[in-house]
C-alpha cells in the first residue's frame, strides 16, 4: 500500500500536464519544472530550491513576518516595498526627521538605521512529514483524538528540528490536512534601514490607485541584514557586519517584454480556493458590506486628521494605511466575485460533486457536501461575531486592545509574584501605554470609537454582544456617543498623564484601581465574551468543519483527476510563475502590460495628498535624465504579469527565466482581488515596479550610486 505522502506526490505531478502556466502557488520542493521549462524557465529545479548547494530560496526574506523581501548584494542589502518597511519607517519618523514624507537614504553603513523588533527569515529547509504525522490514522479515527496526534507529532517533528535559537520550525497542513510539511527558518533580529523614497514617490496614487491599474507606485524601500562575526544572526550590537549570503539576486538591466517568463517567489498569506459557496455567498453578502463600511468610516475621521496636521499625519500614517489596503481590497473582492458569478460557479460545481459522489459508492464522499452546507449555516453567527470582534479590537479604537496590555503587571501584583517580577512587568506596561498614546490620538480615537461601536452594535447579534456594549442600550439608551464622551474623558486609560505617572510611581494597591476604570472594563468585556461565549463554540465547529473540508478536497482529487489542484497559501514559501502581459477585464477596456514616466507625470497634481511629486523628479523627467535605465527614451515605471499571488507576496521578487530580478512584486489589479478565493486567468493579473525604475531612483534621484556598486548588474 502506498504512503500518504506518495500518494499525494504521484497524484500532483500527473496532474502538472494540464496546469495553466500562471494558476496556482506552489511549494518549492513539488514544483513540475518541465512545465516551467517548457514556459520559458531556463534554470533547473536545484537551481530554485536545494539545501545541499546554493539556489535562489537562500535569497527570499520572509520580512518582519508578513511579508516577502529578496538578497540583492553580497553584503546583506534586502529589497522590499515601501508599504512592506512603512511602519518601520514611521516608527523612526518626526516632525523633524520626517523620513514618511521626505525619504531617506544612508550613504555609509554607518548612516544606516537600526530597526527595532524588525526580523528578516530565510528558509532552512523543507521536509514532507505526511507520513509520520498521520501514521495509523484514518478516515475513521475520532476528530478529537486525530487533532491531539496531529498535534503532538508535529511539535515532536519542530523540536527535533531546530539547531540553535536563531532557528524555528514548524509543521504546517496543507490540502486542508491531507499533507504535513515541516518549515525551517533561520532568523536574523539586526535589521537597518537604508533607504526609503519619499511617499510622493513610494506611494504615489495613494488610496485612490491602491488595487488598480494603470500604476505608477515606486513601492519599495532597501534594508540591510546585519550579522556577528561569524555571519550568524545576533541582536543589534554596533560592530556586527552585513550580512553575507548563501545567494543575492542579479538584477537585469534588460527589460522586460509582452511574453516575457516572469516567476514569484515569496510567502503567500492566505487564499481559499476550496470555499463552499456557502462561504462565498457569506463573504460577498455578509461580512464584507459591514467591514467595508467599518472601515470607510473609520477612514474618514482618520483621513481628515492626518489631512489637519504633520504630527497626525505621521501619527496614523502606518495605522491608516493597514486600515484602508483591506478596505478597498474587500471592495474589489466583492466586484470581482459578483461580475464574474463566483456564487453560480460554486453552486455548479457541488452539483457536479454530488452527481460523482453518488456514483463512488463512498459514503463519506456522499454526506460531507450536506454536513459543510449544515456547518457553515451553525457557524454563521460565531463567525460574525469573531469576524467583527478581530475588526473592531484590532482595527478599531485602540483603547480597547491596550487594555489587556496591562494584565501582566495586575496577575503579578495580585498573585505576590517577586518584587523584580512585579517591577519586569510594570516596566512593560509603561513601555506599551508610552507606545500607545505615541501612536493615537484623544479626539480622533474617540470619533473612531463612535462610528465603529455604532456599526458593531448594528451589525451584531445582540445576544453575542460583550456585556458592556450591552449596558450601551440598557444604561445609555443606545448613545454610543455619550458613551464614547464617557471613556474618553473620565477613563485614565484616555489619559497619558495620568496613566503613564501611575504606572511610573504608584503602588501596587493604587496601580489596581485601574481595574474598575470603565474603559479597562470595556476591553475586558470583549474578550472575555470573546473567550467564554464565541470562541468555544466557534472552535469547536471549525474542527468539525475543518475534518469535512479535509474529506471534501480529497473527494475532489479523486472524483475529478483532470482538475488542477494547488495548496492554498498558508505564509509558508512558494513559486508561482506566468508572463509578462496584460489583460481585458471587462468590455472595451484593455490594460497594456506596462506604464511609464510619462504616465506619472499625467497624473502629477502640485500640492495633492496622493499626487505630488518631489521637485527632483520632475526636474528629472524634464531633462530626460534616466541615465541608463531608460527604454526608448522613456523610463518603465510597472508592469503586469499573469503570476498568482495575494498578500504576503508583498515585496516578492519578480525573476526572469534565467533567474535574475526584473521586478518587485507589490499589487494586483483590483479585479483580481477575487484570486484569493477563485483564480480567474483571464483577467487576474499582479502589478510590479520595474527594477530599472527602482535604481533609477536611488541612483538618480537620491544619489545612492553607492548601493548600485553593491549589486551585480547583468546587462546581456
Amino acid at each position: 500500500m502506498k504512503s500518504v505522502a506518495t500518494w499525494l506526490t504521484v497524484f500532483l505531478v500527473g496532474l502538472t500536464f494540464i496546469v495553466r502556466a500562471h494558476e496556482g502557488m506552489w511549494i518549492p520542493i513539488l514544483l513540475d519544472i518541465d512545465n516551467m521549462q517548457r514556459n520559458g524557465l531556463k534554470l533547473s529545479a536545484e537551481d530554485i530550491f536545494s539545501v545541499n548547494q546554493a539556489s535562489l530560496k537562500d535569497a527570499i526574506v520572509h520580512f518582519g513576518g508578513g511579508c516577502t523581501a529578496e538578497v540583492i548584494s553580497e553584503k546583506g542589502l534586502i529589497l522590499t516595498n515601501h508599504h512592506c518597511g512603512y511602519g518601520a519607517v514611521q516608527r523612526l519618523s518626526s516632525v523633524e526627521n520626517d523620513y514618511l514624507k521626505d525619504g531617506f537614504w544612508a550613504m555609509d553603513h554607518s548612516g544606516e538605521l537600526p530597526c527595532a523588533g524588525l526580523t528578516a527569515s530565510f528558509v532552512d529547509r523543507i521536509e514532507d512529514v505526511t507520513d509520520e504525522v498521520l501514521e495509523g490514522i484514518t478516515d475513521e479515527t475520532d476528530i478529537a483524538e486525530r487533532n491531539l496526534l496531529i498535534a503532538m507529532r508535529s511539535a515532536q517533528i519542530a523540536s527535533r528540528s531546530t539547531d540553535g535559537p536563531a532557528y524555528s520550525a514548524e509543521v504546517k497542513p496543507f490540502f486542508h490536512g491531507n499533507q504535513y510539511i515541516l518549515m525551517v527558518k533561520k532568523t536574523f533580529n539586526d535589521v537597518r534601514l537604508v533607504g526609503t523614497p519619499p511617499s510622493s514617490i513610494g506611494k504615489f496614487g495613494g488610496d485612490t490607485d491602491n488595487w488598480v491599474w494603470p500604476r505608477h507606485t515606486g513601492d519599495f524601500a532597501m534594508f540591510r541584514i546585519y550579522a556577528n562575526a561569524d555571519n550568524e544572526p545576533a541582536d543589534y550590537a554596533a560592530d556586527n557586519k552585513p550580512y553575507t549570503p548563501a545567494h543575492s539576486l542579479p538584477v537585469s538591466m534588460k527589460g522586460v517584454k509582452e511574453g516575457d517568463f516572469t516567476m514569484v517567489y515569496g510567502f503567500p498569506g492566505v487564499t481559499e480556493q476550496y470555499m463552499m459557496s456557502t462561504g462565498v455567498e457569506y463573504v460577498t453578502e455578509v461580512v464584507n458590506p459591514i467591514r467595508i463600511d467599518m472601515r470607510e468610516n473609520s477612514l474618514r475621521v482618520i483621513d481628515a486628521a492626518m489631512a489637519s496636521s504633520d504630527a497626525l499625519r505621521i501619527q496614523y500614517a502606518a495605522r491608516q494605511s493597514r486600515i484602508s489596503n483591506a478596505w478597498k481590497k474587500w471592495i474589489g473582492q466583492n466586484m470581482g466575485l459578483e461580475r464574474f458569478n463566483a456564487l453560480d460557479k460554486k453552486r455548479n460545481f457541488e452539483e457536479d460533486f454530488r452527481s460523482k459522489a453518488a456514483g463512488s459508492g463512498n459514503d463519506a464522499y456522499q454526506a460531507v457536501l450536506p454536513m459543510l452546507h449544515e456547518l457553515h449555516t451553525e457557524m454563521r453567527p460565531y463567525q460574525l461575531a469573531r469576524d467583527l470582534f478581530i475588526e473592531v479590537v484590532f482595527y478599531g479604537p485602540q483603547i480597547i486592545d491596550f487594555s489587556r496590555k496591562l494584565d501582566g503587571l495586575f496577575t503579578a501584583i495580585e498573585e505576590g509574584a517577586e518584587p523584580d517580577v512585579i517591577e519586569s512587568e510594570r516596566q512593560k506596561a509603561v513601555r506599551a501605554a508610552k507606545r500607545y498614546f505615541k501612536d493615537s490620538d484623544h479626539n480622533v480615537e474617540r470619533e473612531v470609537f463612535e462610528v465603529v461601536i455604532e456599526r458593531y452594535i448594528g451589525a451584531m447579534d445582540p445576544e453575542l454582544l460583550p456585556e458592556k456594549v450591552k449596558e450601551i442600550r440598557t444604561r445609555y439608551g443606545g448613545n454610543v456617543s455619550a458613551y464614547a464622551d464617557r471613556i474618553y474623558t473620565k477613563s485614565m486609560l484616555a489619559n497619558e498623564d495620568a496613566l503613564v505617572k501611575l504606572l511610573e510611581s504608584g503602588s501596587p494597591k493604587k496601580i489596581l484601581k485601574i481595574k474598575s476604570d470603565e474603559a479597562y472594563l470595556l476591553g475586558q468585556s470583549f474578550f472575555m465574551g470573546f473567550n467564554e461565549q464565541i470562541r468555544p463554540q466557534y472552535d469547536a465547529m471549525q474542527a468539525v468543519l475543518a475534518e469535512a473540508m479535509r474529506i471534501y478536497v480529497k473527494a475532489q482529487m479523486e472524483l475529478f483527476p483532470d482538475k488542477t489542484y494547488w495548496s492554498d497559501a498558508n505564509s509558508t514559501l512558494r513559486v508561482t510563475y506566468g508572463k509578462v502581459e496584460g489583460c481585458i477585464p471587462q468590455d472595451g477596456l484593455a490594460y497594456l502590460p506596462h506604464t511609464t514616466i510619462e504616465g506619472v507625470m499625467h497624473k502629477y497634481k502640485p500640492g495633492d495628498v496622493e499626487f505630488d511629486l518631489p521637485e527632483r523628479l520632475v526636474r528629472l523627467y524634464e531633462e530626460k535624465d534616466f541615465g541608463p535605465y531608460a527604454t526608448n527614451g522613456t523610463l518603465n515605471v510597472a508592469f503586469l504579469a499573469s503570476n498568482h499571488t495575494t498578500g504576503g507576496n508583498s515585496g516578492s521578487p519578480v525573476i526572469n527565466a534565467n533567474g535574475e530580478l526584473i521586478g518587485l512584486n507589490f499589487d494586483r489589479s483590483w479585479e483580481s482581488t477575487m484570486s484569493d478565493i477563485m483564480f480567474n486567468p483571464d483577467i487576474c493579473r499582479n502589478i510590479s515596479v520595474d527594477v530599472r525604475y527602482i535604481l533609477f531612483v536611488v541612483d538618480k534621484f537620491a544619489g545612492a550610486n553607492w548601493l548600485i556598486d553593491e549589486m551585480k548588474l547583468v546587462h546581456n
